[in-house]
């Protein structure tokens, strides 16, 4: 889930319509509502956030300095007109990155990952952003390349170099565990960052169809499952 913060319903509004084009949920706020939201929300909540994009307002600096006391998610601002001394100050403040408008949706999404990944410490990022174990000490030769690469910018994953063609669900879901390669994901978590945090409509239960499907279709292009589950406790991604 991606959280957008303007002062100008367009602008949110207009963001928003294109991270649906992609298939990637987001909430908008003003920034006074945001600042509300951003210290009280509770940390499932907040993990639940991909990426912090702010819009062109007057109080951004200090909205991001708030965002970077509670998340490490990547904060991307835009810029209605370029400013080298605003810049600065944006930095200054946390704010990982500052993109000039006009700015396709994509391009957000693979800067965002591509923070994420610096942020977060991956070892030897591969490509695909997931992280490649590290050499054996002893001098061990290193394990061979991964078979599926995942791109986190709206193109669909590829195994031994051919792409694998899924619906953007399950998608955004592979995509999900892959970023939390290792770690055990919840389905509550799962849902909330594939779907967001204030979805309506939608049963939690529907995570489970959908990776049940995910699973099958990469257990049989892989010759395994990349993806181990555990009822009531979650999945991991174990490539």
């Amino acid at each position: 889930m991606y959280f957008l913060v303007d002062a100008r319903k367009s602008v949110n509004a207009g963001f928003k319509a294109g991270f649906d084009r992609e298939g990637v949920s987001s909430f908008s706020l003003s920034p006074e509502e945001f600042t509300s939201w951003i210290e009280s929300a509770s940390r499932s909540d907040l993990d639940a956030v991909q990426g912090f994009l702010l819009g062109d307002f007057d109080e951004r600096a200090r909205c991001a300095s708030a965002i970077r006391r509670q998340s490490r998610a990547p904060i991307i601002a835009l810029a209605d007109s370029r400013s080298l001394e605003q810049t600065l100050v944006l930095f200054d403040a946390g704010i990982d990155d500052v993109l000039p408008k006009p700015v396709h949706v994509r391009e957000i999404l693979a800067r965002a990952e591509a923070i994420w990944r610096r942020v977060n410490g991956a070892t030897e990022a591969a490509p695909d952003g997931v992280g490649a174990p590290a050499a054996d000490p002893e001098g061990a030769s290193p394990p061979r390349p991964e078979r599926l690469r995942v791109f986190f910018d709206g193109r669909d994953p590829e195994i031994d170099g051919v792409p694998v063609s899924l619906p953007r669900r399950e998608r955004h879901i592979l995509e999900f565990l892959v970023r939390n390669r290792g770690r055990r994901v919840t389905k509550t978590q799962l849902f909330n960052g594939v779907y967001g945090v204030y979805s309506d409509g939608v049963e939690e239960s529907v995570v489970e169809g959908h990776v049940s499907k995910l699973r099958k279709k990469l257990a049989q292009l892989l010759g395994h499952d990349p993806i181990e589950a555990k009822r009531y406790i979650g999945y991991t991604y174990v490539g």
